[in-house]
C-alpha cells in the first residue's frame, strides 16, 4: 500500500491511474468548494480559464449558475462571485451550478486523468475525506495527495495539510509505504499541528492574501471540520456524495 504526495502535477498521468486522489488547495479553491457544497450548492464546475467559464455557462439556463472565479487572489471582473469561502451562503449558492476558475486548484482538478475516484480536501472537511482515504487504503487501492501549490510551486500551507492526512490515514496501519514528498509533508504538519493561524502567518500565500483583504477567509480556512462533505470530482463536476450520490 502506498500514500504518494505531489507538490504540483504528477511528471506522468500514469502516476494517478487507479488511485483514489486527494486535490487540496487550502487557500482557497478547496475550501470553497466544501463550502459550496455544505451550503446547497448542486455541483461545482472546475474550469482553467475565465473565458472557459464564459462559454460554458451558455450552456445552461443564467438563473440556474453563477460564475465564479479569482485571478491573483482578486475576483474575475463581471462574474457573480469571487474565490472566498465566505460568499459561499446559503442564500447565495443553494441548487446553482458554480463554474468556477481559479489560478491553482481547478486546473490541478481538471489535469487529472485515470483516477479511480478523486475527491476535494482541506482542513474545513478533514474527518470526511480522511474516512474516504483509510476506507479506501485499508482495501488495497493506493492513494495519492495533490498539492496544487502556488503558481504550480510548492506551497507550504497544502503541504502541511497533505501531512496531516498522511500522518492520519497511515496511522494503525501496516505495510504502507510513503514517497519522500509525503514524508516532508509529515514533518511540516508537525512542525505547526493545529497552529494553522501560524501556518497561514508563515506561508508566501496567506501573507499575500492577508495583505490583498482577504484575512476574514484565511479564519474559514482554518476550520477544521467545519464543512462535514465529500466533494468528489466525475464527469467534469464536483458533487456531494451523500444518499443521492453514491460512488
Amino acid at each position: 500500500m502506498r500514500i504518494d504526495v505531489h507538490f504540483g502535477p504528477p511528471a506522468t498521468t500514469g502516476e494517478l491511474a487507479g488511485r483514489v486522489v486527494a486535490v487540496i488547495d487550502v487557500l482557497r479553491a478547496s475550501t470553497t468548494i466544501a463550502a459550496a457544497l455544505a451550503n446547497g450548492a448542486r455541483a461545482v464546475v472546475p474550469l482553467e480559464s475565465p473565458e472557459e467559464v464564459v462559454n460554458r455557462a451558455k450552456a445552461f439556463s443564467r438563473a440556474d449558475v453563477l460564475l465564479a472565479g479569482e485571478r491573483k487572489m482578486l475576483p474575475v471582473s463581471g462574474f457573480d462571485v469571487g474565490n472566498s469561502p465566505r460568499e459561499m451562503t446559503r442564500e447565495v449558492v443553494e441548487g446553482k451550478t458554480l463554474l468556477l476558475t481559479t489560478t491553482n486548484g481547478t486546473a490541478a482538478v481538471a489535469g487529472i486523468a485515470g483516477a479511480r475516484d478523486v475527491v476535494i480536501a482541506s482542513y474545513v472537511n478533514f474527518t470526511a475525506v480522511l474516512a474516504m482515504l483509510r476506507a479506501a487504503l485499508r482495501g488495497g487501492t493506493d492513494i495519492a495527495v495533490l498539492c496544487a501549490g502556488r503558481d504550480r510551486h510548492f506551497s507550504l500551507e497544502d503541504a502541511a495539510c497533505a501531512g496531516r492526512y498522511v500522518l492520519h490515514v497511515a496511522r494503525r496501519l501496516s505495510g504502507v509505504h510513503l514517497n519522500d514528498a509525503a514524508v516532508a509533508a509529515t514533518l511540516v504538519d508537525r512542525k505547526f499541528g493545529d497552529n494553522l493561524t501560524k501556518l497561514f502567518e508563515t506561508s508566501v500565500h496567506g501573507r499575500a492574501l492577508a495583505g490583498a483583504g482577504f484575512a476574514e477567509d484565511l479564519a474559514v480556512c482554518g476550520q477544521i471540520d467545519a464543512y462535514g462533505v465529500l466533494p468528489i470530482y466525475h464527469d467534469r463536476q464536483i458533487t456531494k456524495l451523500g444518499p443521492d450520490r453514491e460512488r
